[in-house]
């Protein structure tokens, strides 16, 4: 289980053969990496596993290699085309992942490909970013210039990159954290990060055309992917609202909503999280969640339904289809706006 979606096996990988299992997707959440928070928002799960499905198959049209195989529905695996109602399961290959060991500090990613052999998932993020916002790490690692803006300060605003940037992070450690290309080639294993920057470049493309279809602002996003036998496949879960950040006429329509919530309701939890972040960083200690000091609150009953309708309508817009009893994608935007 994940803090968002449980994970079943089918069929075991081996080291030489790709196995078979399922996500099954929960309505919880999470945000600032903390896990399950104590509210479920209501046809979560059915929305990420109908829009996640979606991207699967427009990415195969677009011969993107994934380990997608369908979504389940009365015991049967589809395409997303011949369901009847929005499901919460989809049908996965799956690939053997390693134990990370932690010694002494620091992670044995020697251990984890000795283990891994020919058929793993890389435990690597691969971000792609078409837009840097207000607050974004990106701003703290690098000048405009390094990403081609013309300006010697970052803006107050949200600001367009001119081609989209990808950059790799952890995925495994108990915090994420970006890595240099020389880390993140360490990290990959058998794995060329050129191949993996092609990847997410592809994804990200076909992302972005779909969202402006649809009305979206596609501003950014990640990918996992498996190694086996020489080839590599796009893994997890692309292109949903809590993947990657899209927005509506200037309005998140994402987790990013929750997440500026809670900056705004509960400061000081978000606070504890980062000094609790801080703190395991300078000890060497992983499981920071331990020493944190606030609990994050329930969200207002309220708040939870605008954002079960905003994951809904905000579906039902991205797949030109009425998959959910919804209000209209402007509408949910309204109603978020001022949370």
């Amino acid at each position: 289980m994940t803090s968002v979606k449980d994970f079943r096996v089918e069929e075991e990988p081996t080291a030489t053969d790709l196995g078979r299992g399922r996500f099954v997707f929960s309505d919880r959440y999470s945000v600032f990496d903390w896990g399950e928070m104590p509210d479920h928002v209501p046809n979560k799960g059915a929305s990420l596993c109908l829009m996640g499905a979606y991207n699967f198959e427009l990415l195969d049209v677009n011969h993107v290699p994934t380990h997608y195989l369908g979504v389940v529905e009365d015991g049967e695996v589809k395409e997303l085309g011949e369901c009847e109602s929005p499901p919460t399961e989809m049908a996965i290959e799956l690939t053997q992942v390693p134990d990370l060991p932690h010694v002494d500090g620091a992670y044995d990613y020697d251990a984890y490909h000795e283990a891994a052999g020919d058929n793993y998932l890389i435990p690597l993020e691969i971000v792609f970013r078409n837009t840097v916002p207000v607050g974004s790490s990106l701003r703290r690692r690098g000048e405009p210039a390094d990403y081609g803006l013309d300006a010697d300060e970052w803006p107050d605003e949200a600001v367009s990159l001119p081609e989209p940037v990808v950059e790799f992070s952890t995925k495994y450690e108990e915090q994420d954290r970006y890595l240099s290309r020389e880390e993140a080639d360490d990290i990959a294993g058998k794995v060329d990060l050129d191949r993996l920057e092609e990847l997410a470049l592809a994804v990200n493309h076909v992302l972005t055309e779909r969202a402006e279809k649809a009305g979206f602002d596609h501003e950014d996003g990640k990918i996992e992917c498996l190694y086996h036998d020489g080839t590599v496949k796009v893994g997890d879960v692309v292109g949903t609202f809590d993947e990657n950040r899209f927005s509506y006429g200037g309005q998140q329509v994402s987790k990013e909503v929750v997440r500026q919530y809670y900056k705004r309701v509960q400061p000081e939890w978000v606070a504890a999280v980062k000094d609790a972040k801080t703190e395991a960083i300078e000890s060497g200690e992983p499981n920071w969640r331990e020493n944190c000091a606030v609990e994050p609150e329930h969200l207002p009953a309220d708040i939870v339904e605008a954002l079960s309708d905003l994951y809904c309508a905000g579906t039902n817009a991205y797949v030109d289809h009425d998959w959910f009893d919804a209000p209209a994608i402007e509408d949910a935007v309204a109603r978020v706006r001022d949370l």
